[in-house]
């Protein structure tokens, strides 16, 4: 059966932020202009549009500033590959500068866990919460684990450095060829995938997401995905147990693409989190609780300012 595809709102503001010499980086917002800010960061890959539609409506009823950010080499950004993963915490000090954001929760998806992290120990001052859904852990240096996609990540980041960009600029081409295809290759996705994300897949609202973020948000550059494994095959440039906020983890277990062990391991390492299991999840299971992840970080939110209230 064929399912039933709906329409997606488009972001109430998208543009892009200067962040250096020559560079951009592309956002999207949803939700209220004057709420309390959340940054949503994108898989691996994925750019700004890529944020559930349930995550999205709530931000709309609760008053959330929802704000997606493209990585260099995705969409509307500059190809831009940083030193390590903490050099991406300035790109978005400067983002949130730029919009007037002062503090902030960050939740990262796959990926995005990386920088959503090194975004909490950069800016501990700014960065109230941070949420993982299904985090990359390090492969080198002494928080690194074994297995999983970022070991054959690793083999080939030496390769990927030398011709991402290329690679980036031929799939980019790439995705425009198979545009018109591109529901079907979602479906065929979700078939070839676990239980909990052929079920996540098949639902209309996720599907019409993803085709929103691949066709729009994506659709100029896509250098994005290579720029990331070479930098999560490096030392991040700070460790994981100096990430000094809350941060609150999700994760399958039944995940293909960052192992379930992967997840307890960085919550051991960190010293202020809490471990979410999703039963029957797999990779993208965050992305299903999108509700919860955000009232989670709200909490949290909440928690922080508590002393301070309560003192006057």
């Amino acid at each position: 059966m064929l399912s039933r595809m709906i329409d997606v709102a488009r972001p109430k503001l998208e543009g892009t932020v200067a962040v250096g010499s020559g560079r951009r980086l592309g956002f999207a917002e949803f939700g209220s202009a004057t709420g309390r800010a959340v940054f949503w960061l994108h898989g691996t890959p994925g750019a700004r549009r890529q944020i559930p539609i349930e995550a999205r409506s709530l931000a709309e009823r609760m008053g959330v500033r929802l704000i997606g950010v493209d990585r260099p080499g995705i969409g509307s950004s500059t190809p831009h590959t940083y030193g390590n993963v903490l050099a991406f915490a300035e790109d978005l000090r400067i983002v949130a500068d730029t919009l007037g954001v002062d503090r902030m929760a960050v939740v990262g998806l796959s990926g995005g866990g990386p920088y959503t992290l090194a975004s909490a120990y950069a800016m501990p001052d700014r960065v109230v919460a941070a949420a993982v859904l299904g985090g990359v852990a390090p492969v080198t240096g002494p928080d690194a684990i074994s297995g999983g996609l970022m070991e054959l990540g690793a083999l080939v980041a030496p390769l990927l450095a030398r011709g991402g960009v290329p690679i980036g600029t031929a799939l980019s081409a790439g995705i425009r060829v198979v545009r018109p295809f591109a529901s079907p290759i979602i479906d065929l996705y979700g078939r070839l995938s676990p239980e909990g994300d052929r079920r996540l897949l098949a639902r209309p609202e996720f599907k019409a997401m993803f085709l929103d973020d691949l066709l729009n948000g994506s659709r100029k550059q896509m250098a994005a995905p290579f720029a990331d494994i070479v930098v999560f095959a490096r030392d991040w440039g700070f460790r994981i147990a100096d990430v000094q906020v809350p941060v609150r983890w999700w994760h399958g277990d039944t995940d293909h693409i960052i192992p379930f062990r992967h997840g307890l391991h960085m919550v051991e390492l960190l010293p202020a989190a809490e471990f979410q299991h999703l039963p029957g999840e797999s990779h993208l299971g965050g992305l299903g609780v999108s509700e919860e992840i955000l009232t989670t970080v709200l909490k949290l939110w909440d928690d922080a300012d508590a002393p301070q209230r309560e003192g006057r």
